[in-house]
């Protein structure tokens, strides 16, 4: 079997759920895949501009899928930014009849399955064209919280009609599953997972602190929550609070001295500078955004043997009954969350069981994704 995947982030930027999904059914069953990059699916703000320039930066810098693999091919549409208007469909459809034909052609050659892994009008046509092979909607987030006005309408409209016109729809937390319960008769959640491949063994991880290091790793976007770092930072003054990854966003005031603020790295040093924690971090606000996320750095966090701190947001507030996640509010006493968090030691079997069923090889197979 085949695959071709409309995904929600491009080929050449980091490893993330789509890929890991591409990777998995390669691994199973094979076959060659088309990779389709996305669009612009919303009218574009100022800020736009910015952030992609910022974010090009970035990838250019740390991604490492400048060539892809063999029996995988990545199409990347051309779009005018007008797909929340009517007529977006009709016009873009001129620009994106290179990419329809290969796809065409691509289903013609035999078995295979159609993945969505963003609405967009493209993943419309290309339901309606091929509507009688097997087709998976796999939701990694709430897409139209990204949006506002008629692009969040849009959105809203287009995503009700892929998950229509799917034969399967995968779910990557609770609450989306309860977005999507009407559709419960093809619905499965399989939430996030960790690259457990790429971990190092249980038994070489060693930890030489010299103090106790809370630590985050991951982008700081509009939904960090700073006043929370900053309390956490007042209240545990002898410690190191250390914040790696981009930053598309300032602190809101100075940044108190125990916190350390580092730029962007590749996951494989991302995941040696998570050796010197002590805690990990998950500082989110609690907003609509948030809301349905599951935050692939908990199970990060959690496969090196990390207790968790984090605020009481999407799939993370399920998990208050773990022995290792240690939930934040208004009503929690920060400094005994942080002297409780510390305190916790996860043994090498239990750390081994985490990883077996937490792996994305793991997670997939057990949602039934394949026909």
């Amino acid at each position: 079997m085949r695959l071709v995947y409309l995904s929600p982030v491009p080929w050449a930027s980091f490893s993330q759920r789509p890929h890991k999904f591409v990777e998995w059914f390669r691994a199973r069953h094979g076959g060659k895949v088309i990779w389709v990059d996305p669009y612009p699916t919303r009218f574009p703000v100022l800020a736009d501009f910015w952030r992609a320039k910022a974010e090009e930066r970035i990838t250019t810098k740390l991604a490492k899928k400048g060539n892809t693999p063999a029996g995988l091919t990545v199409l990347r549409p051309r779009s005018l930014p007008i797909e929340p208007l009517p007529c977006a469909g009709v016009l873009n459809r001129l620009l994106w009849s290179d990419v329809l034909q290969a796809i065409d052609e691509f289903v013609e050659e035999g078995e295979c399955l159609l993945g969505i892994g963003k609405p967009s009008e493209l993943a419309l046509q290309v339901l309606a064209r091929h509507s009688a092979i097997p087709s998976l909607y796999d939701a990694m987030d709430d897409f139209p919280a990204f949006y506002r006005g008629l692009s969040r309408a849009a959105m809203m409209k287009r995503e009700r009609k892929v998950a229509s016109r799917v034969y399967r729809i995968t779910v990557s937390s609770t609450a989306l599953a309860d977005r999507f319960a009407t559709y419960h008769s093809k619905l499965a959640i399989a939430l996030n997972a960790c690259a457990v491949e790429n971990l190092p063994p249980i038994n070489a991880m060693t930890k030489w602190s010299e103090r106790p290091v809370l630590g985050y790793v991951g982008t700081i976007g509009h939904w960090f929550d700073w006043r929370l770092v900053y309390a956490l930072a007042e209240v545990n003054p002898s410690m190191c609070i250390r914040l790696i990854g981009p930053a598309y966003i300032t602190p809101p005031e100075p940044v108190p001295r125990n916190i350390e603020l580092l730029p962007a790295c590749d996951h494989a040093t991302a995941i040696r500078a998570m050796h010197e924690f002590s805690v990990g971090l998950i500082p989110f606000k609690c907003i609509d955004l948030t809301a349905s996320v599951d935050p692939i750095k908990y199970y990060e966090y959690r496969a090196l043997g990390l207790p968790v701190l984090s605020s009481r947001f999407g799939e993370m507030a399920l998990r208050e009954v773990e022995p290792s996640v240690y939930l934040l509010d208004e009503h929690v006493d920060l400094a005994v969350a942080v002297s409780e968090a510390l305190a916790y030691k996860a043994d090498i079997d239990k750390i081994q069981k985490f990883r077996d069923r937490n792996s994305w090889e793991a997670r997939f197979a057990a949602a039934g994704i394949l026909p």
